[in-house]
């Protein structure tokens, strides 16, 4: 079935050559970007099924030459039929991951919201880290972050901070951040040298465009009220805050970061279709089980995910059992290896559910 499938896709790809090669196509912009996107999607499994073939092909030619009276080519030919046959095995394995229904939200941009738990202002403090491993893995992505809503606190931490993460494929690096990070360390007021436990959730959304997410303006209360707090840039001056309430479903969103009203608004408007699309997918997961059962944990901002331990500088992902003790690498943004071993694991999680 998979490469009655392949020979389907590696015919499709033919055909998507032709037709961007039509001049009607080419007139049509519309049709054009439709017909490329799928072109692109197309190309990394046609040039691995293209390899895979001639592979195939070269196994054969050695299989024969086996059957030849010299034992020198004998000789050689088991030589390559052993490197052929691994390189086969390689490829199909590869092919197999590249068959995998993609997310169709993968690339998708992001809203993040990262919001202090447990542990008082040491949890502040530990958002606050978290936004700043965040900002320099998006910076070393060439990602751009736009600030939608924050909240500090008295002591430079965060209370809670909503922001857009631009880029390609944001979604498809950041989804399995969501859940309750926890930190274990010494605070800086502590003078018995004690160890604190503080926990901060992460919730990671796609962005959801307006045509995904119908938003009956009916269906709103939307008010109006001054900023207030260290976050307001326009604090005692202007009603330029928003609190947006979703009827239907009881979801508040509140954005004063901007000046103007109707920033804030629309800042807040892009925050309540996220959560509402967030909402939608999780209802269709809920009722595919066994979708929801290949998924890296549930995403439940209540499932403890990770574990950041200051006095061993170690960091355990606990869902993959992954422990790097590179702790200050990781709070400056390099945190690659641990998404990687994310993505490889649900794949794994994927393939084995396939079968």
């Amino acid at each position: 079935m998979m490469f009655e499938k392949l020979k389907g896709v590696d015919e499709r790809f033919g055909q998507l050559e032709g037709l961007l090669s039509d001049p009607k196509v080419l007139q049509d912009r519309a049709a054009f970007q439709k017909y490329a996107r799928e072109h692109s999607e197309l190309s990394e499994i046609v040039n691995v099924y293209r390899i895979y073939q001639k592979v195939d092909r070269e196994l054969d030619e050695s299989l024969e030459l086996l059957k030849d009276g010299d034992p020198e080519i004998k000789h050689l030919a088991k030589e390559e039929i052993e490197r052929l046959s691994g390189r086969k095995a390689e490829l199909e394995q590869e092919l197999k991951m590249l068959l995998i229904p993609k997310d169709p939200l993968d690339e998708k941009n992001v809203l993040l919201e990262i919001r202090a738990g447990t542990g008082g202002d040491e949890a502040g403090l530990f958002a606050g880290d978290l936004f700043k491993m965040y900002s320099r893995y998006a910076e070393a992505r060439d990602w751009k972050i736009e600030i939608m809503d924050l909240h500090p606190t008295g002591v430079g931490g965060l209370k809670e901070i909503i922001v857009l993460v631009k880029g390609k494929g944001a979604f498809s690096r950041l989804k399995f951040e969501s859940g309750t990070h926890r930190v274990q360390r010494v605070p800086s007021t502590e003078t018995q040298g004690r160890i604190h436990t503080s926990a901060v959730t992460v919730a990671v959304l796609p962005e959801a465009e307006e045509v995904e997410v119908d938003i009956d303006p009916s269906e709103v209360r939307i008010d109006v009220f001054r900023s207030s707090g260290p976050g307001g840039q326009s604090v005692n001056t202007t009603d330029s805050a928003i609190r947006i309430t979703h009827l239907p479903t009881g979801l508040v969103v509140s954005c004063q970061d901007e000046k103007s009203q109707h920033k804030n608004k629309a800042k807040a408007m892009k925050v309540l279709r996220a959560r509402l699309l967030d909402r939608m997918t999780r209802e269709q997961d809920a009722k595919r089980s066994l979708e929801r059962k290949n998924q890296v944990g549930s995403g439940d901002r209540s499932e403890r995910i990770r574990t950041y331990n200051f006095p061993q500088g170690r960091v355990t992902d606990h869902r993959i059992g992954l422990t790097l003790y590179r702790l200050e690498s990781i709070l400056q943004g390099d945190i690659d290896e641990i998404i990687e071993g994310l993505i490889t694991f649900n794949q794994a999680q994927v393939l084995q559910n396939a079968q």
